[in-house]
């Protein structure tokens, strides 16, 4: 049995049904989880049935396909309704995500469902100028508690508690029953830092979920979302997901106890940004003329499947008609060939991103999606090639502003509404193939000098996307013009999404569109000299010791954060490199993470997680700006910023002669 193969649980329930079971069953959940695991199940309708031994059943009761109460867990076993297998059940399956409330101003919309695929991004702090630190990040409190002055960058001593206000909240501000909530909140949070993946169990999973009800509850849903995405990212560690990554639990616990932070201490606009939107609101947009630029296939870990068609408007804003829904990559590779659902139009989506459409009473939100409700009308239109306007001019803007741009979207701690997009139009030269530690990558220059990897959207041998790179290195000199999704990284990365065809006469969806060598310039041309590696200046930065940390700490707890050790040499090589605050943030996270205090007795006291949370939610927040700082910093055009070593011109140039011959 899979988490997949059980319906969504409301984390109230899960909540629930662990409060309930005795501190002796609590001991034993965790190991009743990972037993439930490998008994079969059967789905039956609304009803899916686990079979815990030869004669006992267990049935997840989830009509409209979420299990909203108590008692749509059952169990045939002598010690229910107090036994653990509902509690583990409940563990086992997803958390859902229900929307607290619709969202006032949203326009009747068929669209406005949840879709897998483009979850709103978590909040970010001011971001530096590219190719600089940020500053220091300010002391940080538990919400609930008297705020701390700020401490300076290189001197991290504790910092004094200022009195606290006796002001009622004014309208603008959180109401004590949110300021409550969110307290709650940074208290589950600190906990599973302090425990670890190891040690953050179905128990403290369950903590979570509780305090996440009542802040969605309180009409928090930012913040309850990011304490669901927690406990999701958590679970699949345990549980040794493949697709599990700690950077991405990282981002949500930081997401989570930044967000919980900010409850108490914002106010106006930022509070109505901190607090969250339960759903995607659309607005009114009146008539469009839209021109289609791709499509590309959307398939998702949840197992969800389907198409994106991008297309922009004559001022160049871009905007998306998607249909994904489960089924995987079988049914992305469907939908590809299937009419777009919006208005009176004919055109699949294939179709679409190289024709045009006209749209009456459009509806748009703000991350670019096209509503689909009964008002929307959109009829087919001639679109526009490549080169024409107006699409030409998404390709006259310059890289670096390009990236910058991306980079405000694909931000670890975006605001939610911020809107833009990740991708980015280059003119590019292909170089040829380069080998890295994850496979293979086509590299590229593109104007200005920049060397850009390109590498596949999906490795997934039923798309299109790995076949079409590995031919397209073996074309160096080509000049091609490529839409590709930024990917965070020291050193210009993109992924390659389409592309005009080698021969000039259309554009290529390089996930579903496949090349074959006649499309592709004569082979028997001379080989190119061997191209370079790109490099910037965050390829050699030892920020590195801090990410390591600040992800030691979320894997394996406080206690393993804290026998590290001396770390002065980690500080020193950080102040050489110019970066103080990092050095600064190491120290401090680790002394925090080391520090315990004894009473009168000899006797260890409760340790401060509330405060190894705060340095640690410092570090993350600080590492993240850095590393988006040397990313924007790496695309500006700058002489010698085409690096290679005498082994990687070795190895990039028996590449591409092999690809040749081939």
């Amino acid at each position: 049995m899979t988490a997949a193969q059980l319906p969504p649980v409301a984390p109230e329930v899960t909540a629930t049904l662990v409060e309930d079971l005795s501190p002796r069953l609590r001991k034993r959940l965790d190991a009743a989880v990972a037993k439930l695991g490998a008994r079969p199940t059967h789905r039956d309708g609304d009803t899916v049935t686990i079979a815990v031994d030869d004669d006992t059943e267990l049935r997840l009761h989830a009509p409209g396909g979420v299990v909203a109460a108590v008692d749509a867990i059952t169990c045939g076993c002598l010690l229910a309704p107090a036994c653990v297998h509902r509690a583990a059940a409940a563990c086992a399956a997803p958390a859902a995500d229900l929307p607290s409330e619709p969202v006032p101003d949203a326009a009747p919309d068929s669209s406005s469902a949840a879709d897998p695929t483009l979850e709103p991004t978590p909040a970010t702090a001011r971001k530096p100028a590219p190719g600089t630190a940020p500053a220091a990040q300010p002391a940080l409190t538990p919400p609930g508690s008297t705020p701390l002055t700020t401490a300076p960058a290189n001197d991290l001593a504790p910092a004094t508690a200022a009195a606290p206000g006796n002001a009622a909240p004014a309208p603008d501000e959180a109401t004590p029953a949110q300021c409550k909530a969110a307290a709650a909140l940074w208290s589950a949070g600190a906990a599973v830092l302090e425990a670890g993946v190891g040690g953050s169990g179905a128990v403290a999973q369950a903590a979570l979920l509780r305090a996440a009800h009542t802040a969605r509850l309180r009409q928090l849903p930012r913040v309850a979302s990011a304490a669901l995405s927690v406990v999701t990212l958590l679970r699949a560690a345990r549980a040794g997901d493949p697709s599990y990554r700690t950077a991405d639990l990282v981002t949500a616990l930081a997401e989570l106890l930044g967000t919980a932070h900010r409850v108490g201490t914002a106010s106006g606009v930022e509070l109505a940004a901190v607090r969250g939107r339960a759903r995607r609101p659309y607005s009114p947009d009146g008539s469009l003329r839209l021109y289609g630029l791709f499509t590309e296939p959307v398939v998702t870990d949840s197992g969800h499947g389907g198409a994106r068609t991008w297309v922009a408007a004559p001022d160049g804003r871009l905007c998306t008609v998607g249909d994904v829904a489960p089924g995987g990559v079988g049914r992305a590779l469907g939908v590809a060939d299937r009419t777009v659902r919006l208005g009176d139009t004919a055109l699949t989506h294939r179709e679409l991103g190289r024709a045009g459409l006209a749209v009456s009473g459009a509806t748009v939100s703000p991350d670019g999606r096209l509503g689909a409700g009964k008002g929307v009308k959109a009829v087919t239109a001639r679109g526009a090639a490549w080169t024409e306007p107006p699409l030409a001019a998404l390709w006259e803007t310059p890289a670096a502003e390009q990236a910058a741009r991306a980079l405000r979207s694909v931000s670890r701690y975006a605001e939610p509404d911020g809107g833009g997009s990740d991708l980015l139009f280059l003119d590019v030269e292909l170089l040829g193939a380069v080998r890295e530690s994850g496979g293979t990558c086509l590299l590229a220059r593109c104007d200005g000098g920049v060397g850009v990897r390109l590498t596949v959207a999906d490795d997934d041998p039923a798309l299109a996307h790995r076949d079409n790179l590995m031919l397209l290195a073996t074309t160096a000199g080509t000049r091609l013009r490529i839409i590709g999704r930024l990917v965070p990284a020291p050193h210009p990365r993109l992924t390659l999404l389409a592309c005009s065809h080698p021969t000039g006469e259309s554009t290529v969806d390089l996930g579903f569109d496949r090349l074959r060598r006649a499309d592709l310039p004569d082979p028997a041309a001379p080989v190119r000299p061997a191209p370079p590696q790109p490099g910037g200046p965050g390829v050699d930065s030892p920020l590195h010791l801090l990410e390591r940390r600040v992800e030691q700490a979320v894997s394996a707890g406080r206690a393993a954060l804290g026998m590290l050790g001396d770390v002065t040499t980690e500080a020193r090589r950080l102040r050489r490199a110019g970066l103080p605050t990092a050095a600064g943030l190491l120290t401090a996270l680790c002394a925090s993470a080391a520090q315990r205090e004894r009473d009168l007795f000899g006797r260890l006291l409760p340790a401060d997680t509330d405060g190894f949370a705060a340095h640690w939610l410092a570090a993350a927040r600080y590492t993240a700006a850095v590393a988006e700082s040397l990313c924007a910093a790496a695309w500006e055009p700058s002489p010698g910023i085409l690096m290679e070593s005498p082994a990687d011109a070795a190895t990039t140039s028996r590449l591409t002669a092999n690809g040749s011959r081939r």
